[in-house]
């Protein structure tokens, strides 16, 4: 068992280099500061692209994380540029939030709120505290949770709501891509609220805070992770009615693990006991996603009632997580193998030799084309994490 542990471990630790390298060799703006919008498959910059607060607020956590894990001086200089950046140009100083992307000369353009945004903004910013103790990126962190507390909480029904205009009026496209259904609460954006608030506890433990993530944890159990199935439901009206769409195997394998991750950090010993065994159920309910070669495929359509037949880049990464979790806590190798075999999978069709991931393959491992390495949801966050977790744990 130890070999192919070190072996994993090794090749892991050399992979979060490459990931990070990339990022600052190739996307770095020296003219209009910050990080460049967008870059192809063929690494072609295009300089004039906007700028989203979702990759620039990943670009904060995953340097500001790899800093604080290896304490490497670079990373935390890298990190210290994504911080100074978002600050000056993604924070709205009226409204409160962060806009959702700006122009290239950092003018805001979408100025939307969407709370998934709002959300990273506030991981990102807590884990930079934790790099480089900066206290000006906790105080930014607790006013945007409080701002996320005024105008997005439903205290009524719990949870958060999905968008809203710049002003924080009702806006009627609530979506945080065209992918997805128009509904006012998912599960996607409560994950990552979730996620952020849990991090920022970790800096600055406030007891209103740990109410809050009780609160969301709870609806996990209640409303979004289905008990039959094992699956996680994805969208809702404000009631809490769930609208079924898709299944997404990415986010059952994320949440297998983070749900308990979050558990853990308020240090609630029912909720951790209670999401060890929920992460199971879920870890079991992603299998059902994985390919012989060891891949993950994307989502289940339901309307369709067929598979979608692309595994992208981020479920992968989930996966390594998840599954590597799923064994720690049950010692059944089944898991470990579905890890081992994810890792193959991504070293086999994923790593591009010019630098990154892929963005996906299709069925035979040809990659996807017209997909960027670089934009606004392609990111270092989900295979750097998956990394730098994997590290911690082996």
């Amino acid at each position: 068992m130890q070999e192919p542990l070190t072996q994993l471990q090794h090749e892991v630790e050399t992979e979060l280099g490459k990931i990070l390298n990339f990022w600052i060799t190739c996307s770095i703006d020296s003219r209009n500061g910050g990080f460049f919008g967008r870059i192809d498959e063929d690494n072609k910059v295009y300089s004039r692209a906007p700028k989203g607060s979702v990759l620039n607020a990943r670009i904060l956590w995953s340097f500001s994380a790899a800093g604080h894990l290896t304490k490497n001086p670079l990373y935390a200089d890298i990190a210290t540029r994504a911080y100074d950046y978002i600050i000056k140009y993604f924070i709205d100083n009226d409204y409160g939030g962060v806009y959702w992307t700006v122009n290239v000369g950092g003018e805001p353009l979408e100025t939307k709120k969407q709370i998934y945004a709002s959300a990273f903004a506030i991981y990102a910013l807590s884990e930079y505290y934790r790099c480089s103790q900066n206290n000006a990126a906790k105080e930014h962190a607790i006013n945007l949770y409080k701002t996320l507390m005024r105008h997005s909480h439903d205290s009524e029904r719990s949870g958060f709501f999905e968008a809203f205009t710049r002003e924080w009026q009702e806006l009627g496209d609530q979506r945080l891509s065209a992918k997805d259904a128009n509904e006012k609460k998912t599960t996607n954006t409560n994950l990552h609220v979730l996620e952020a608030f849990c991090n920022l506890f970790s800096i600055w433990p406030d007891e209103q805070l740990k109410e809050v993530i009780v609160e969301l944890l709870s609806i996990f159990v209640s409303r979004i992770i289905d008990p039959h199935s094992g699956h996680l439901r994805l969208f809702f009206d404000p009631y809490w009615n769930h609208k079924p769409d898709v299944i997404s195997y990415g986010h059952d394998i994320e949440a297998s693990w983070l749900l308990q991750a979050c558990a853990e950090i308020i240090n609630d010993q029912k909720l951790v006991h209670t999401f060890r065994k929920k992460g199971i159920s879920l870890a079991d309910a992603a299998m059902r996603g994985l390919d012989s070669d060891g891949g993950l495929w994307y989502e289940f359509d339901l309307a369709k009632n067929a598979m979608v037949h692309e595994k992208h880049w981020w479920p992968q990464a989930e996966a390594l997580v998840g599954f590597f979790n799923a064994w720690q806590v049950t010692s059944d190798t089944r898991y470990l193998d579905a890890c081992i075999n994810t890792w193959k999978f991504i070293c086999s069709y994923l790593l591009n030799p010019s630098g990154e991931w892929y963005w996906g393959v299709l069925p035979g491992g040809t990659p996807m084309k017209g997909e960027d390495k670089v934009g606004i949801w392609k990111c270092p966050y989900h295979n750097s994490r998956a990394c730098m977790e994997l590290l911690k744990r082996l």
